[in-house]
């Protein structure tokens, strides 16, 4: 599994699990319904134990709940932004062989980018779902930074699958681990595939490694994200089912439109599929 950045010591970053927990249940929900091993109840329990954890990573959840939910909106705007700056080159994103081999049944770059999106679409909406049934309780206490958390985890998740969207299409990126960090984030906030020219000048990444530019572009993304993302506040359970059908919808129109935008390019290796295929037994390909 290629990671963009392993967690290091040199300045404080966010807790250095998360990324992993959130690749995890990425990878846990890639498995088809009928053979995943955790209930909708499990799911939504999950979903609320990654909110909560990434709403103590950002540390503020008492004080922000103080300020009321368009507080809330603020802070995903602004300070959230740095989080996921910060959070973005440590997610784990598996490269193209080692997508393949856990998933050997796709011979195909669609059939594979389809069970990623599968994927990353229920873990977008279990995390709506664990953060809207939060919203039961009479005086949810700090529901304002829930929200951002869940903000968070769920770009998270859109992040890693745009990633590896694009080593499922031959159109990797290229650079140093910030400036790739950079180039998927612009990515996810405009909603398309990274620079096409930014793929035969990869120097050219530099201007992306999450300068302002990108800073902007995400912190656009991220507030409206939040504020999208209020309805799931309603109270008697019937916000959780807000969230998890808002999550899911979100998610997969993102799938949809950065595939539809990566289809549409040829790969720089017309033989980056067949290179990257399994080994079978006998030290052949699988194809």
């Amino acid at each position: 599994m290629a990671v963009f950045r392993k967690p290091g010591r040199s300045r404080p970053t966010p807790d250095p699990d998360l990324a992993d927990q959130l690749a995890e249940l990425v990878e846990e929900a890639e498995q088809p319904a009928d053979e995943a091993r955790a209930t909708a109840q499990d799911q939504r329990r999950l979903g609320r134990a990654v909110v909560a954890h990434v709403a103590r990573v950002l540390g503020s959840g008492g004080r922000t709940a103080a300020r009321g939910a368009a507080r809330g909106a603020v802070y995903g705007g602004k300070a959230l932004t740095e989080q996921l700056l910060r959070a973005a080159p440590r997610i784990p994103v598996r490269d193209l062989a080692t997508l393949r081999a856990q998933h050997p049944e796709a011979a195909f770059p669609e059939q594979l980018a389809d069970l990623l999106a599968t994927g990353a679409v229920r873990v977008s909406g279990t995390l709506g779902a664990g953060v809207g049934a939060a919203a039961m309780m009479p005086v949810p206490p700090a529901m304002p930074v829930e929200i951002a958390a869940e903000t968070l985890a769920v770009a998270a998740v859109e992040i890693k699958l745009i990633a590896e969207l694009h080593e499922v299409y031959g159109a990797p990126a290229q650079g140093s681990v910030t400036q790739r960090a950079g180039a998927y984030l612009g990515a996810w906030a405009n909603r398309r595939g990274i620079d096409a020219s930014l793929l035969v000048r990869p120097a050219g990444f530099a201007a992306l490694a999450l300068g302002s530019e990108v800073r902007q572009q995400v912190r656009r993304r991220l507030t409206r994200s939040s504020l999208r993302h209020l309805p799931s506040l309603t109270p008697l359970l019937v916000g959780a089912g807000i969230g998890a059908t808002m999550n899911r919808r979100d998610t997969r129109r993102l799938a949809d439109e950065v595939r539809a935008d990566l289809r549409s390019r040829p790969p720089a290796d017309r033989a980056y599929w067949a290179v990257a295929a399994p080994v079978v037994k006998g030290g052949e390909p699988a194809g």
